[in-house]
């Protein structure tokens, strides 16, 4: 085979994997609608990246959970916490603070969420 058309194969598969993936990242998330009521509700979501409870928290959201209202409270380094947390007095993560000022700490199901923000559990 020339080394034309193999190099011409080549791109397009390329080219065909990257429009994939950029297709694929401006399609909405499952939970996009849901994600934003609870934002729309007031609530806030505090969290750690190194948390494992936080990690499990996001996952039930997929895609969506870059929509919740999420408050990183980690420094870069994992070593300290940020001032807005200190502020809050997070103690634990997750942390949910509800608009009432109300806070749970946890891992929550989507149908806990949706009843402490009064959200329906919608996909969209």
């Amino acid at each position: 085979m020339n080394k034309y058309i193999s190099w011409t194969i080549v791109a397009i598969v390329v080219a065909v994997i990257i429009g994939g993936i950029v297709w694929y990242g401006d399609q909405p998330g499952q939970y996009d609608k849901f994600a934003t009521c609870i934002k729309q509700s007031g609530a806030t979501f505090f969290g750690a990246f190194w948390c494992p409870h936080c990690q499990e928290e996001k996952s039930y959201f997929g895609k969506s959970w870059t929509k919740l209202p999420y408050v990183e409270c980690s420094t870069p380094d994992g070593q300290g916490q940020t001032p807005v947390c200190t502020q809050h007095d997070i103690q634990g993560y997750p942390t949910w603070v509800w608009s009432n000022g109300a806070t749970t700490t946890g891992t929550l199901t989507l149908d806990q969420l949706s009843t402490f923000t009064g959200c329906p559990v919608v996909k969209g």
